[in-house]
């Protein structure tokens, strides 16, 4: 396992995230912590959950997990989770006020049978909430001890920038994660997000970094997916949808993918990490498994490091190509500059 600080901040954290959507959904309490076990092992530190994840379930499933560990093995673990959507249905129980934020860490945290969390993150932009009251309610967290950092996720560009200026401002503390959805099929955070979380100094977490598993080979173009798989069993699930997802460009990505796990001897989930993990601004990618075998082939991306060819090949076929403007080689070429 390889490691990078956590964004912005002096935190180590491994390369690979243990993301835990499937703990108490697609995964029980015994292959949960068998998957914990097995990320600890491998070196992982960082774990991600969500309040929302199973209904709170996943976060009691993983403070368990720490209760029944010994002390030298759970003080490996940097510990992130997030607020923002309800857990029940009540004007006040969502959104980034200060009051529901503060009950919502409160709860994770009974949950978790914890009394601090290492990153506590916004889990999406709220258009109700004044952002300097968010900003202000993660600053108290801080100085409180109750987290030691505070991230977003799925924040646009201009959101994630009005958000660190804010915060500059007002002289509190500033976040250091952004965690939005990334991978070869999905790029076009390369625009304006990923260019604004670098130059606030923030570190990307990508989730679904497999495309919901469209990356790791499971899927093929003439055959409707069936049985013990995400689509198979709910073909119009989420963004990663069959007949959403399913387009001649995701094809031919998934197409490079394969021949670069081929020339290179590993499996194509194994390239399609690796690919992401190393592209700029990354700080660790989240892997999400459902059972530990899946979990074993993720991590043996720990260390698989692509060639220029390689990632040159992947990045032409995954392009995502972009308008002439503001985003393409027109736009591209209004705001550059040489100096001759």
């Amino acid at each position: 396992m390889e490691y990078r600080t956590l964004g912005n901040s002096g935190c180590a954290v491994s390369t690979l995230c243990l993301g835990t959507m499937t703990f108490g959904a697609e995964a029980d309490e015994e292959v949960s912590h068998a998957q914990l076990d097995r990320f600890l092992e491998a070196g992982g530190t960082l774990v991600d959950i969500a309040d929302v994840y199973a209904g709170g379930e996943s976060e009691r499933i993983v403070g368990r997990w720490f209760a029944d560990r010994p002390r030298d093995l759970t003080d490996r673990v940097v510990l992130a989770t997030k607020g923002r959507f309800p857990l029940a249905d009540e004007p006040n129980a969502r959104g980034l006020s200060a009051r529901h934020l503060t009950r919502a860490l409160d709860d994770s945290l009974t949950r978790l049978g914890l009394d601090s969390i290492d990153l506590y993150q916004a889990h999406s932009w709220d258009p109700v909430t004044p952002i300097e009251e968010t900003l202000r309610t993660f600053d108290g967290f801080v100085r409180s001890g109750k987290i030691r950092y505070y991230g977003f996720s799925n924040f646009t560009g201009w959101q994630l920038t009005k958000a660190v200026h804010v915060a500059r401002q007002l002289g509190l503390a500033l976040p250091v994660t952004l965690q939005p959805q990334y991978s070869l099929l999905v790029r076009e955070i390369e625009w304006e997000i990923v260019p604004a979380a670098v130059d606030a100094g923030l570190g990307l977490l990508p989730w679904s970094p497999l495309g919901g598993g469209w990356l790791s080979g499971k899927y093929r173009r003439d055959q409707r997916p069936v049985g013990a798989t995400r689509l198979g069993e709910d073909p119009d699930r989420g963004m990663e949808a069959w007949d959403r997802r399913g387009t001649e460009r995701a094809w031919a990505v998934i197409d490079a993918v394969q021949r670069v796990a081929e020339g290179r001897g590993v499996s194509m989930a194994e390239v399609a990490l690796a690919w992401v993990t190393d592209r700029p601004g990354v700080t660790s990618t989240i892997l999400g498994a459902r059972t530990v075998d899946q979990l074993d082939v993720n991590l043996k991306a720990a260390t698989l490091h692509l060639d220029p060819a390689e990632t040159a090949a992947l990045d032409a076929a995954s392009d995502p190509q972009a308008p002439d403007y503001p985003y393409g080689l027109l736009g591209l070429d209004q705001r550059s500059r040489t100096l001759s």
